[in-house]
């Protein structure tokens, strides 16, 4: 096969950059989607929830980083699964549950982009507004990517100095205009098992440092910026979550913040900074969330190519135009409108943090069944697979307790079977086919 995909070949990534890989793809969209959420869940306990969460995602990245530096591919996670567990059913359907949870991230930055989009329209037109932001919004940045997105991911360094800046400039407002503490005591504390649970729902704003992992052949000095990248981009991010979290407590408190729903940072901004803050970080969620489509279509739809490749999928994935895999791209698009327009953003949430639950607990798993290969401790993946898993069955647990979100939790079963089901079919149709002209030649 002479057709690949069209890649740049610039220099090496050093650690600052990598860093901001790590950092860009979990500050993306989702923190500015579902800070509302957070508080709901959570209450006062938000920052804790945050701590919780970044836990679980440090411990994660410990098996990335050793999985990255053993076996450096642009693959990331579907190498790493393929590697440990072999081409079979299993590594089939966590791999397509990789493309589904990838679906419902893209849905949940749309969403994201939309609802504060919306905000820029009289009260009875932001539902309308919403939904056609974006839906528009992916339709774009589809096509961009069948062009070539290389131009708009060049410029993810200035996005992400921006968001962050702005995030910052917040924070440090809102602290140093005084916190109200008493929206954070304990008394505004929701149970042990809510705040774990609350802090797994909202697991996917630390969905992004696996792309550290993409990146690896071109990473400099890899034994030693590939592990540094994943720490240093995890534990910064968690620390400013939790400062995040604090300042929109002390500033609008739980119920504020729940009230304020899809555009909570904007509101709270504008508390602190008035209505320059709220177009400030309007803007800033913006400029995020459509980065984050963008480049999340950019990776996402080369995993489609890459099990195609692996004889995972139908080969017709394999189809490119203009160097750009665009029939899984459109498959990604497709999806991405359907459940953005048609799902809440309370389930949209848990479906995308669950499915990466899942999907992190393989990876952990994986890292555990090479252990002799990477150089790693079987007793840290292990601890950071039962996380992953506890955390998931925290997450379900939480969403069967309400009526209101038991709905929530048949979704991500239909998640999974549609996974394993699609490769089901796949091994039952497709790959007898293939075989075929073998076994008429006897």
């Amino acid at each position: 096969m002479n057709k690949s995909i069209k890649r740049d070949h610039g220099e090496q990534i050093g650690l600052l950059s990598a860093v901001s890989i790590g950092i860009g793809g979990m500050v993306g969209g989702a923190i500015f989607a579902v800070l509302g959420i957070s508080a709901a869940l959570a209450g006062g306990a938000m920052p804790i929830a945050f701590c919780a969460g970044g836990l679980v995602a440090l411990s994660t990245s410990y098996s990335y980083a050793k999985l990255s530096v053993a076996f450096p591919d642009r693959g990331g996670t579907v190498s790493f699964i393929n590697r440990a567990f072999g081409h079979g059913l299993f590594s089939g359907g966590m791999n397509n549950m990789l493309l589904l949870s990838y679906a419902v991230v893209l849905a949940l930055y749309a969403a994201a982009f939309g609802g504060y989009g919306a905000t820029f329209f009289a009260s009875a037109q932001q539902l309308v507004a919403k939904h056609v932001l974006l839906s528009g919004a992916v339709v774009v940045l589809t096509l961009l990517n069948i062009k070539g997105a290389e131009a708009v991911l060049r410029t993810e360094n200035s996005i992400n100095a921006a968001k962050l800046g702005i995030l910052l400039l917040f924070v440090a407002a809102a602290f140093a205009g005084g916190l109200d503490y008493a929206n954070m005591a304990d008394s505004t504390w929701v149970g042990p098992v809510q705040i774990v649970a609350g802090a797994m729902i909202i697991f996917v704003n630390y969905e992004g440092f696996e792309l550290i992992s993409n990146a690896a052949p071109d990473i400099r000095d890899p034994h030693k910026t590939i592990p540094a990248a994943h720490y240093i981009s995890v534990g910064i991010v968690i620390l400013l979550y939790i400062l995040i979290a604090m300042a929109g407590l002390g500033v609008l408190g739980a119920g504020g913040l729940a009230g304020a729903s899809e555009y909570a940072l904007a509101a709270a901004a504008r508390k602190v900074l008035g209505s320059p803050g709220f177009t400030l970080m309007a803007v800033a969620a913006l400029l995020a969330t459509a980065s984050a489509i963008n480049a999340t279509f950019y990776s996402s739809s080369r995993i489609t190519y890459t099990m195609a490749e692996a004889d995972e999928a139908p080969h017709f994935l394999e189809t490119l135009f203009l160097g750009q895999p665009v029939v899984g791209l459109l498959l990604l698009s497709l999806s991405t409108l359907l459940v953005a327009n048609l799902v809440n953003l309370n389930a949209i949430s848990t479906m995308a943090s669950s499915g990466f639950l899942l999907i992190f607990a393989a990876v952990n798993a994986a890292n555990f069944r090479l252990a002799r290969e990477t150089g790693s401790s079987r007793l840290i993946s292990g601890l950071a697979l039962f996380l992953c898993l506890g955390a998931l069955a925290a997450i379900c647990m939480q969403v069967w307790s309400s009526p209101e979100t038991r709905s929530h939790l048949w979704i991500l079963a239909a998640m999974v079977a549609l996974s394993f089901g699609l490769e089901l079919g796949y091994k039952a149709i497709a790959r007898p086919k293939e075989k075929a002209p073998a076994m008429s030649g006897r």
